[in-house]
C-alpha cells in the first residue's frame, strides 16, 4: 500500500463551487476535502463538469460562488500564476509544448518561466546548469531520461503526453491537477502512462481527470463523481465500481442528481 503522508490539514478544500455561464450552470455546490498526499480521482460522464471544476481550482476561470482553498489559504481571487507559486500544478488535454526543441530544452524553458527568469537569445540554454539538473530529474521521474536529446515534433502522441507531465512537475507542485493524461493514448501507452502516474513522489496530492474509469480505478485512493455538474458519488474505488447508480449514469439510465 503506498504511504500516506501524516498531517491533519487538507491539501485542498472546495466548499460549495459553483460555475454559471449565461443560462448554463457548469458545476453546482460541489464540496472536496482532499488530504496532502492522497490522490483523487475525478470521473463522469461527458458534459458532467470535471474540466471546468479543474479551471475553477487552478484560478482559469472565476467562481460563481464558493470558496477554493490551498494548504489552508483561500486562494479564490487568487490569479492562475500565483497558485503555481503556492505548489499548485496542472497539465492540460492539448498540447504545449515547443515542437522543434528538444525535450530537455523544453523542461528547462518552463523551469524559467516558472521562476520569472527571461530567454536570451545571447545566452546558450546549456549555461543554465541548474536548471538543467532540476530538468534531469523531472525526466528521471517520468523515464524520459534516455530521450532528453529528441525533437518533439519527432515523438508519439504517448510519449508527447508524458513531456506534458513533465513541464507540470518542473514547478514541484505540492497538488497536481492532472486533465485526461490518457486521452488519445493506445493501450500500451495508457498502461506505461498509468505506471508513471502511480510512481510519482508519494507526498504530492494529485487530483487526476479520467475518461477511462479503469485508469482512474489503478491511480486514485478515493474517487469523486460528477453528473450534470452535481457531486453524484464518492468512496473508494471498489465503492464507486460497485454502485449501481454509477452504472446508471454510464451506462444509460436517465437519472438527475440534484
Amino acid at each position: 500500500m503506498r504511504e500516506k503522508v501524516a498531517t491533519n490539514r487538507f491539501a485542498l478544500e472546495c466548499h460549495g463551487l459553483s460555475k454559471r455561464f449565461a443560462g448554463l450552470e457548469a458545476v453546482k455546490n460541489v464540496t472536496l476535502q482532499i488530504a496532502p498526499g492522497e490522490r483523487r480521482g475525478i470521473i463522469g460522464p461527458n458534459g458532467a463538469g470535471k474540466t471546468t471544476l479543474f479551471r475553477l481550482i487552478s484560478g482559469e476561470f472565476p467562481v460563481t460562488s464558493g470558496t477554493v482553498r490551498l494548504f489552508d489559504q483561500d486562494v479564490t481571487r487568487v490569479p492562475c500564476h500565483r497558485r503555481t507559486h503556492m505548489g499548485l500544478g496542472r497539465t492540460f488535454q492539448i498540447t504545449n509544448l515547443f515542437p522543434t526543441m528538444t525535450i530537455l530544452d523544453n523542461l528547462v524553458v518552463a523551469a524559467m518561466g516558472q521562476r520569472g527568469m527571461k530567454f536570451s537569445m545571447l545566452r546558450p540554454l546549456s549555461t543554465y546548469r541548474d536548471l538543467y539538473q532540476q530538468a534531469e530529474q523531472v525526466l528521471e521521474n517520468v523515464g524520459m531520461t534516455e530521450r532528453r536529446g529528441e525533437i518533439v515534433k519527432n515523438l508519439s502522441h504517448g510519449e508527447q503526453r508524458q513531456i506534458e507531465i513533465s513541464l507540470a512537475l518542473i514547478s514541484n507542485p505540492k497538488v497536481l491537477l492532472l486533465d485526461e493524461p490518457t486521452a488519445g493514448l493506445s493501450p500500451a501507452e495508457s498502461t506505461m502512462m498509468t505506471e508513471i502516474l502511480k510512481k510519482l513522489d508519494s507526498s504530492m496530492t494529485i487530483l487526476i481527470i479520467e475518461h477511462d474509469m479503469d485508469v482512474a480505478f489503478q491511480v486514485a485512493d478515493r474517487i469523486t463523481v460528477l453528473h450534470l455538474g452535481c457531486l453524484f458519488a464518492e468512496g473508494t474505488p471498489s465503492e464507486v465500481r460497485n454502485n449501481s447508480r454509477v452504472q446508471d449514469i454510464y451506462f444509460g439510465a436517465e437519472e438527475r442528481p440534484c
